[in-house]
């Protein structure tokens, strides 16, 4: 008879084996969990190592797409371009299959055929003629010439100016009166001083163009004076000419004048620039310094007649909009938001499309590939606009045709539709959305304003005339660095409004300045305007000298 198994043993057995498994589970499962917290911690690390990734890419492509801007897609000068961006841009055009600016093989620099060009011409009634030397030897065969019979003549003509120093004293007699005995001395003519020397209108027109048009320092000024005159000035004289000038222009209502002409303009251009003032001014409301950087805001025709530059202590909205707040008509921006505030008082705002040009080539190099290709089209379409409005007014139209600007129109729309949708969620660098997204939007919302040019033919398509203007005052801080004060600031805005106004219409920077200095400055109201194609050539003096005849200002000498 078998024995029985001990069920009470083998139950118990069970159990215990039961529990180390239980046991070696529970490692497991911790073992387990402990690995998909490492794993989680990895993956998230992964992940965050990807969106680091791909943010440096963003940051880098960024990067590089400002490294390659230059004057053709942003608003830097060329003075400031990198050196070879002009090569690279050369490189680009040759690449390209068909350009509107790229040149024949056969083409050579300089003047093509009938350019009216800007060489001298002979003068019939020179000053001065004198016979040269007659040649010693044959240019041919090298014999001896002293026998020869002569055989006509040719010509050379120079033309130059003679510096000479011009010295006018005035004898101002003084008489008694019969009756009480007092002596009356005769006034000197204006700007001479009794009993004291004083410079006259040539050197301090040679002050003022150099310190205040050519961007000398009065110092530097002083030396060239001495130099090429051979007239030892001061450089308190030179940097005073500047102020005395633009007094006589405030006493003169210069600004005044110059508004109430703009505002008689049926279309204006306006842009403005930053520029550097190291002392700025006070704000009233707070004691301390104005905040934002001075700019230097310039009104111009767009046939560049006349040109207004004001001072401003920032880009505040109200600084900007506040100055052309007098014009009514047509005017042409370079899409500063703060205009829009102007829109209820103008007739119209044209956005300049040269600006909208760069902002479209800069969104066209972005990619990836073709993809912002609708940029370029735009830059296109803008171009076949501008061409459709030169040839109706050739053809003397009033207006394009209805059905060509329809299509423009269209093909303006689809392009810009497409930029938008195709770059609204796309990944940035940074924060707000991609430039081609934001583009996109603004070229649908100022549509109106963008296309202005193609239904009033008096308003040019780009702001180009402020933009030359705007030119003056970036020289002049890139080789001077500065201005002192916001009033300085304002001097230079004056005196070069007022010297470019008069030179186009037809006055010599000597004559504006001697008239200025004299009490009866040039002002817009004044005289009419010259046509823009005339080409002044003031026929040469043999000698640069004030005559006692007509004597102009002579401001006293510092």
């Amino acid at each position: 008879m078998f024995d029985e198994p001990d069920p009470s043993g083998a139950a118990g057995e069970q159990r215990a084996l039961i529990a180390r498994l239980r046991a070696v589970i529970e490692a497991k499962d911790a073992e387990l969990a402990a690995l998909r917290e490492g794993f989680a911690a990895v993956r998230a690390d992964l992940e965050a190592e990807r969106e680091l990734r791909r943010r440096l890419e963003l940051r880098v492509a960024e990067l590089e797409r400002r490294l390659r801007m230059d004057s053709s897609d942003s608003g830097t000068p060329p003075s400031k371009e990198q050196i070879g961006a002009r090569e690279r841009r050369r490189a680009e055009r040759r690449g390209r299959d068909a350009s509107e600016r790229e040149r024949r093989k056969d083409r050579k620099p300089g003047g093509q055929p009938g350019h009216p060009g800007k060489g001298l011409s002979r003068d019939p009634d020179p000053d001065e003629r004198r016979e040269a030397d007659p040649p010693a030897r044959c240019r041919q065969c090298g014999a001896g010439l002293a026998e020869a019979a002569r055989a006509g003549s040719s010509w050379a003509q120079v033309w130059d100016v003679k510096i000479i120093r011009h010295v006018m004293e005035f004898l101002l007699p003084g008489l008694r009166c019969p009756c009480c005995g007092t002596v009356t001395t005769a006034a000197p003519p204006h700007g001479a001083h009794a009993g004291s020397v004083s410079y006259g209108p040539l050197l301090n027109t040679a002050a003022i163009l150099l310190a205040g048009y050519g961007n000398v320092p009065p110092e530097r000024a002083a030396r060239v004076i001495g130099m090429l005159l051979r007239m030892p000035v001061s450089a308190g004289f030179a940097g005073k000419a500047n102020a005395r000038l633009d007094g006589k222009l405030q006493d003169a209502g210069f600004d005044e004048a110059m508004r109430a002409a703009l505002e008689k303009e049926p279309v204006l251009a306006a842009d403005e620039t930053p520029v550097t003032v190291l002392t700025p001014d006070t704000d009233p409301r707070t004691g301390g310094p104005v905040p934002g950087a001075a700019q230097v805001m310039v009104i111009r025709t767009p046939d560049e007649r006349l040109v207004w530059l004001q001072a401003l202590a920032s880009r505040r909205a109200e600084g900007i909009t506040a100055l052309p707040a007098f014009f009514t008509g047509f005017l042409i921006v370079d899409g500063y938001s703060a205009c829009q505030q102007l829109s209820g008082k103008l007739a119209g705002i044209q956005q300049c499309c040269q600006h909208i040009i760069r902002r479209c080539r800069a969104v066209a190099k972005l990619g990836p590939g073709s993809l912002q290709s609708w940029a370029s089209d735009v830059i296109t379409i803008l171009r076949e606009a501008h061409q459709a409005v030169e040839a109706a007014r050739a053809r003397g139209q009033p207006a394009l045709d209805a059905g060509l600007l329809a299509g423009l129109r269209q093909r303006y729309d689809d392009a810009v539709a497409f930029g938008i949708i195709h770059n609204r969620l796309r990944d940035w660098d940074g924060d707000g959305n991609h430039p081609g997204y934001t583009l996109g939007c603004w070229l649908r919302e100022h549509a109106g304003q963008v296309w202005l040019f193609t239904t009033e033919f008096d308003v040019e398509w780009t702001s180009n005339s402020a933009e030359r203007a705007v030119k003056g005052p970036k020289r002049h801080q890139a080789v001077s660095g500065y201005w002192h004060t916001q009033a300085t600031l304002g001097r230079w805005c004056r005196i070069r409004s007022y010297l470019d106004s008069a030179a186009n219409h037809g006055l010599t920077a000597l004559d504006a300045i001697s008239n200025a200095l004299a009490g009866n400055p040039w002002l817009p109201a004044t005289q009419p305007a010259i046509p823009i194609a005339r080409e002044l050539k003031p026929r040469p003096e043999p000698a640069v000298a004030w005559l006692p005849a007509t004597p102009p200002a002579i401001p006293a000498a510092a």
